[in-house]
């Protein structure tokens, strides 16, 4: 996968900028419009930090190529250490999209297609029911039933091929979708295998061209005085463990500054080298309408405006299998929808929603976890009031 290194991508984004001086300019918002986004923010955030006891929570809107960061509370609670548009969080299953990016890429590359099936990438599976399982069915959470998390009795890859061998589906392909850790996993697998490379050899180089300065499967020594701390429901401090299917699951760590530039990127705000630019598009196809949403390749999309009942239904879905009906033929990306995904590990919350016609999108960090329903309500009233 011939992608650039770090410092030539971001060389890449400086000369992008100059060539549209105007959007680098719009990156510094005028004061009374910061006042304006920070209390749309701060009327909306604040109350989930006092009621959800959450230590620190970093904020970053993109509107319009005017980028503003709000930042609340600790990173750290001992020692104590204020969260930064650099602090490092864990992500969880907004990671996910990473995962379903370089499956997009592959299938750009020629080297899988998402009609084939699992068993024709990963051979060790032949013969098993993921003979009749598409990689897309692993994309959009329809592959008939596996549960949200692998069993913890697996702790090895021998051990994982067996389970996915012994693996039954309680639906048909197609017919139902279940979100879940175990197929996203295998995605990432047959994608690594298609592409001839560690999977995380390839997230790594998937950061350095998307311009991700301080995106991470692995911090490195020299930036964990960044990486914050979880919390669990009890307080304790808690960091994500390096289990299986963790990297192309829900492992990657970033901070503000980087995932607002994800979304940017995803918006056309930033360019991105053609082929990454055509398997982010294609990320945002709809193929399947399950309950209020329309499931792409792992993110979730809705017509904007979306009303909050039916936004909020979508996104707490996520515990239970419900009925998903085939978008035949998949549904172009539009401008006129929300996308957006929510991630979430022992310690932290994540959530990040994007309108690409109304080139504004909105990222939230918080190192304790706490419902999705108050993360999306946070996130509607702050867009609904900024793109009145």
């Amino acid at each position: 996968m011939p992608l650039p290194p770090r410092r030539y991508a971001r060389l890449a984004a400086i000369l992008v900028a100059s060539a549209f001086g105007a959007l680098t300019h719009a990156f510094a918002a005028g004061p009374a419009r910061d006042a304006e986004v920070r209390q749309a923010v701060d009327e909306a955030v604040e109350p989930i930090i006092a009621q959800y006891g959450l230590p620190g929570m970093a904020v970053a809107l993109t509107i319009d190529g005017q980028r503003h960061f709000i930042m609340y509370g600790l990173a750290s609670k001992d020692p104590r250490a204020p969260v930064t548009r650099e602090t490092l969080f864990e992500l969880g299953s907004i990671s996910k999209t990473f995962t379903a990016t370089l499956a997009a890429y592959a299938e750009i590359e020629g080297r899988l297609k998402l009609t084939d099936s699992v068993s024709r990438h990963v051979p060790e599976l032949q013969g098993s029911a993921l003979d009749e399982v598409r990689l897309l069915d692993l994309a959009t959470h329809t592959t008939g039933g596996f549960p949200l998390q692998l069993p913890g009795t697996v702790k090895d890859h021998k051990q994982l091929i067996a389970y996915y061998r012994a693996w039954k589906p309680t639906f048909a392909p197609g017919t139902y979708r279940s979100y879940a850790n175990p197929s996203i996993g295998l995605l990432g697998i047959a994608t690594a295998r298609a592409l001839n490379a560690s999977f995380k050899s390839l997230a790594e180089r998937l950061f350095a061209d998307l311009g991700l300065e301080r995106t991470y499967i692995d911090v490195p020594a020299a930036e964990m005085k960044s990486y914050a701390w979880g919390y669990s429901r009890d307080g304790r401090p808690v960091r994500v463990s390096q289990a299986l299917l963790a990297d192309e699951a829900y492992g990657v760590k970033s901070n503000a500054v980087d995932m607002i530039r994800f979304l940017e990127v995803h918006m056309g705000i930033w360019s991105a080298p053609e082929k990454l630019a055509r398997s982010l598009r294609a990320t945002r196809f709809g193929y399947f309408r399950s309950g209020e949403l329309t499931q792409d390749l792992i993110w979730e999309q809705y017509p904007y405006p979306v009303s909050l009942d039916g936004f909020i239904a979508g996104n707490t879905m996520n515990q239970k299998a419900h009925p998903a009906t085939a978008i035949d033929p998949p549904l172009a990306p539009s401008d006129d929808v929300i996308v957006n995904k929510t991630g979430s590990t022992l310690g932290f919350g994540a959530y990040v929603a994007f309108v690409p016609g109304r080139k504004i999108g909105i990222v939230m960090l918080a190192n304790k976890a706490y419902p999705n329903e108050a993360r999306v309500k946070a996130a509607h009233q702050v867009l609904t009031r900024l793109t009145e």
